[in-house]
């Protein structure tokens, strides 16, 4: 794999990194010259994408990290800031879907870990993470949404709950931190073609891939450092 070293010496956090959205992301960065650190639940899956990035010449490094708790997000930053001293880049991806039926019929559980992990988890990353940004001056907070935080979404209230409030989290963020020469970003996909959500009777072909929002976030971390792009609605050219 023919590599750019755009993000030499740089470290990102991406969590959710063992599949799908987040491992696509953890390759491209790695790609373009960085270290890309790989937060998730599951350690299987988070060694065999560091694995892949080692194979193809990268570097990556897995570490288990349950967004939904404050303990394990502090300890993962904590690990980050004792192994490199710096971090450049945080990617929010974790998130789970809940796609079950009307709200009404929501059990409360349910939209407690909806929300525990797609918004909640965002919050606790923050607090962890920001601080080595803001002593360095300097920074990229990328946080993937979802067009469903724009847009109706029936029988998936609490995931649509969660993203629009991902949204405002992102919008307020990135005015807090502005100051600070931290660009706070939000991606909104469309149908991507992930294990998340239910994709009965689309084409597959025609929805997004994960190696789309990969190339959104390669954008927003490469751009000017005068500028930055606050939103990114990302949408299939052909609705699948």
């Amino acid at each position: 794999m023919e590599k750019d070293y755009t993000l030499a010496g740089q470290v990102a956090v991406i969590t959710g990194a063992g599949r799908g959205i987040g491992a696509a992301i953890a390759r491209k960065l790695s790609k373009l010259g960085a270290t890309s650190i790989l937060c998730g639940r599951t350690r299987a899956a988070l060694e065999s994408t560091a694995q892949g990035i080692a194979d193809s010449g990268g570097k990556a490094e897995a570490v288990v990290c349950d967004v939904s708790s404050l303990q394990s997000v502090e300890a993962a930053a904590g690990h980050v800031e004792d192994s490199f001293g710096r971090l450049d880049i945080l990617v929010n991806n974790a998130g789970i879907g809940g796609f079950g039926g009307p709200l009404h019929q929501l059990p409360p559980d349910a939209w407690d870990q909806i929300l525990n992990t797609n918004l909640r988890g965002i919050f606790y990353t923050t607090r962890a993470f920001a601080p080595m940004m803001i002593r360095a001056r300097a920074g990229h907070i990328i946080n993937i949404s979802s067009l469903a935080g724009k847009n109706a979404l029936p029988n998936g209230a609490a995931y649509a709950a969660s993203k629009w409030g991902l949204n405002g989290v992102s919008y307020s963020l990135a005015e807090e931190l502005r100051g600070h020469n931290i660009r706070v970003s939000v991606i909104c996909p469309g149908s991507t073609n992930t294990e998340l959500g239910p994709h009965a009777g689309k084409d597959h072909s025609k929805m997004l891939q994960p190696d789309d929002v990969a190339h959104a976030v390669a954008m927003l971390v490469t751009q000017s450092p005068q500028s930055f792009v606050s939103e990114i609605l990302l949408r299939p050219t052909q609705k699948p």
